[in-house]
């Protein structure tokens, strides 16, 4: 039953163009390396890795700087005990109407008064700002590696330039030990997103990134399966590009450089339309769809691969629109307004002190900061 379901699943008419086998990408010739299915499996143990490297990167590197830049771990204001809300509470962090007025007959509270206990319950369960930092320090320190390195091995490509060249004698095509870095680290470092994203700061957008990741791990997957690793690249580096920007963006929110900040996003918004709106669908999807199509023809897992590429491209669209939004707060009111896709909750009432005792309010004012998070590979 085992060797039957591996025959049907990497089905040759599947995976590979007309008249192409497996048997043909087994023995390539002398000095040239197709890739081999086997080898992505070394992404598994890598993601842990990358993730306990994750761990020591944010306690040993990037906590300290969020000392030099005073960045306190801050702490929430804590709820009066009560047994029978906090039962609620880890049933429903937001009771509707009718259960606020249950709750009230039965302590003899008023609902306002219950109201705001949830709220500073809630609150009490959020992420400080050094956390937030020390993620977002993680993912920029990641983001600027990776690129980095792709466009440091991209940049003599001729299919880098001349995107017709990533179908040049398809599927015969030699992978170099540059794609095949490139390759296991980002389906590595996805992975390990997909790991993190339950113990992570908690986003409005959690099943949409969810979407986001499993679209990305697939592509990745599939498209190293059938040696599309030309393309492949050239996608990975072009989503890379945009996410630098927003990670430097959220570093100087957090580290309260206002303006660095308002300027690094709106930067942010016009790499992410360039990289994500113009190049992405116009070149990349348009080499994947058309051109391919013209030298190689099309086959099934060629209509799996365009439409993921096409998932992805509707989520860019929904993203933009979020960033626009808030892109045009930022030049038109002098400062980057919360995010839509914000973890934290905008309340009167919120009172968050810091370890040195500070209230916000004390400094002039809540500020409507850039809080939310974007992992938008």
């Amino acid at each position: 039953m085992t060797s039957s379901f591996s025959a049907w699943f990497w089905s040759e008419r599947f995976w590979l163009p007309e008249n192409v086998s497996w048997a043909d990408l087994e023995h390539p010739p002398p000095g040239v390396e197709y890739p081999r299915m086997g080898d992505i499996l070394y992404a598994f143990p890598l993601s842990v890795g990358i993730f306990v490297l994750r761990i020591l990167f944010e306690r040993l590197v990037a906590k300290p700087c969020a000392h030099i830049l005073q960045i306190q771990a801050g702490v929430h204001r804590q709820a009066q005990p009560n047994a029978v809300l906090e039962r609620v509470y880890l049933s429903k962090t937001c009771p509707n109407a009718k259960q606020l007025e249950g709750l009230s007959k039965q302590l003899d509270w008023d609902v306002r008064k219950i109201q705001r206990w949830f709220r500073i319950r809630r609150n009490q369960d959020k992420p400080s700002m050094q956390t937030k930092f020390c993620e977002s320090m993680w993912r920029f320190t990641f983001y600027l590696g990776i690129f980095i390195y792709a466009i440091h091995h991209l940049w003599g490509s001729p299919w880098m330039w001349n995107t017709r060249r990533c179908w040049d004698n398809y599927p015969f095509q030699h992978q170099s030990h540059q794609q095949f870095n490139h390759y296991v680290a980002e389906l590595a470092f996805y992975w390990s997103l997909m790991f993190s994203q339950f113990t992570d700061i908690k986003r409005k957008d959690f099943f949409i990134m969810l979407v986001h990741h499993l679209a990305t791990i697939f592509l990745i997957t599939f498209s190293y399966a059938n040696n599309m690793l030309r393309a492949g690249t050239l996608v990975m580096c072009v989503h890379d590009a945009s996410d630098i920007f927003l990670e430097a963006a959220k570093l100087a929110n957090y580290a309260k450089y206002q303006r660095l900040c308002d300027g690094l996003f709106v930067v942010f918004s016009i790499s992410f339309f360039i990289a994500r709106l113009v190049i992405f669908p116009f070149w990349i999807i348009h080499s994947v769809l058309i051109e391919s199509w013209e030298i190689v023809g099309p086959y099934q897992a060629w209509w799996l691969l365009n439409g993921l590429l096409l998932v992805l491209q509707t989520l860019h669209i929904i993203w933009f629109y979020l960033i626009a939004r808030i892109a045009i707060k930022a030049i038109f009111k002098g400062k980057v307004a919360k995010d839509d896709r914000s973890d934290i909750e905008s309340s009167s009432d919120e009172e968050i002190h810091s370890s040195s005792g500070k209230h916000p309010n004390q400094t002039g004012g809540p500020t409507r900061n850039l809080n939310g998070e974007k992992h938008d590979h």
